[in-house]
């Protein structure tokens, strides 16, 4: 009997755990979307609002904040046959230059390699970004001397930014970068990082260096595979870690600010773990990318959809021709309806431009007869009855097609709608010019 009073009890005491727990949550989120009060003005409205709760027994509690490290530093060295995932660390020092300039668009990767490279993860006190957004744990990771090494720059006190600044740059002096891979960094991370240094009086060198955003090649390598380009799904479905979203982003700033109250360092440990983490998935998951360009690859490395999207990552980079050996090669394989479709509407563009018309035709003929969207049959009776009417002069069966298309564009495409009206109308003028 003690025992299911005991278990009562301890199921009432962590529900109202969970519930003074949400309440905090709650209250950081709403403070939190005032831009123009201060990081340390917010945190002084969290803690009058949290006291405000308390009883009038608790406010008499003699309890004081555990004391607290103004900045901590903190190190893993990984070795190089470590494997994460499906990936071993030391495969990142064989990512040839040219995919990273590819992946980056900047031609200076060509003179460069991931072993000189700095990747870069923040953890701050507020997902909106501005002025008084405060980074409070920098996290990098770099080779050196056969490893592969996660350094973090934990900020324990708001008044000691400075000096974390400074610490921190020192420490890009020393390792000499010579690039900088993020996630988002290119709308989050640089921009942050540069305003505070800027606002604690301090150069910011890394903003002199090439830049490669991972977020935009990952979208076009996977956005049509997967339902969601984030960095932790990606880990767990791309390299197959197993790790799964442990702490949402809106609970980061929340967690922190506890810890600036309580002192107690137990809150911010999955901060830490979790911004590892990341550095970590952000290694594997280029990696991962690169290999798909390998000439070594092979099924278990790249499907037929990741061959798709190395084709988008080419014709971006406005490398056609090897577009086009990525969507054929993609079409070998099993591709999903909706991307089969792009692949062979893209294909058709590239046959047109070289003029390889019996190629283009039979495409645009393949996707007209398939079920597929009322878009993608009117771009390709489109092209079917340009192709009719200028190059082989079959006025007839393009008129015939004209109609068509324009009665299927009627309520679905003003575009086309005009398109074949325009076109019906010359049709008509030049079957009357025959006959």
């Amino acid at each position: 009997m003690s025992d299911l009073k005991d278990k009562l009890e301890q199921l009432k005491r962590e529900k109202k755990t969970r519930s003074k727990s949400q309440r905090i949550q709650d209250n950081w989120k709403k403070i939190d979307k005032n831009e123009d009060v201060s990081v340390k003005e917010k945190l002084q409205k969290l803690i009058n609002l949290t006291q405000e709760e308390k009883s009038p027994k608790a406010q008499k509690s003699s309890f004081e904040p555990l004391s607290r490290e103004p900045v901590q530093y903190f190190e893993n060295a990984y070795p190089l046959d470590y494997r994460y995932g499906k990936i071993i660390l030391s495969w990142g020092l064989d990512v040839a230059s040219d995919i990273l300039a590819g992946f980056s668009g900047n031609p200076a990767f060509e003179e460069l390699n991931l072993s000189t490279a700095l990747f870069l993860d923040l953890e701050t006190t507020g997902l909106s970004g501005g002025t008084g957004v405060v980074p409070f744990l920098v996290g990098m990771g770099y080779y050196s001397e056969n490893k592969f090494y996660v350094v973090q720059y934990f900020l324990g006190d708001l008044a000691a930014e400075e000096r974390m600044v400074g610490e921190l740059a020192e420490f890009f002096e020393q390792m000499n970068f010579q690039s900088v891979i993020t996630f988002n960094g290119k709308g989050f991370d640089m921009p942050l990082m540069e305003t505070r240094f800027i606002l604690n009086r301090c150069p910011f060198i890394l903003s002199e260096l090439p830049h490669l955003d991972f977020l935009y090649p990952a979208r076009s390598l996977w956005k049509h595979k997967y339902e969601s380009c984030g960095l932790s799904y990606l880990a767990c479905n791309v390299l197959k870690t197993g790790r799964t979203e442990d702490i949402p982003s809106a609970e980061v700033p929340w967690r922190y600010f506890q810890y600036l109250r309580s002192g107690n360092f137990e809150l911010v440990e999955p901060v830490l773990y979790h911004n590892q983490e990341d550095l970590l998935s952000l290694l594997g998951i280029l990696v991962r990318g690169a290999l798909i360009f390998s000439e070594e690859g092979d099924e278990e490395i790249a499907d037929a959809m990741d061959l798709f999207g190395a084709g988008k990552i080419m014709e971006n980079r406005g490398e056609i021709e090897k577009s086009v050996l990525f969507y054929k090669k993609a079409l070998e394989g099993k591709l999903n309806p909706q991307v089969s479709l792009k692949a062979k509407q893209k294909l058709s563009l590239f046959f047109k431009k070289t003029q390889e018309w019996n190629k283009a035709v039979s495409l645009w003929k393949e996707i007209t007869s398939m079920e597929t969207s009322p878009r993608i049959q009117l771009f390709s009776i489109r092209e079917l009855a340009m192709y009719l009417e200028h190059r082989e002069k079959d006025y007839q069966e393009a008129k015939r097609l004209a109609e068509e298309g324009w009665v299927l564009s009627r309520g679905i495409s003003s575009y086309y709608e005009r398109d074949f009206s325009y076109r019906l109308q010359r049709l008509k003028r030049k079957l009357g010019e025959i006959l």
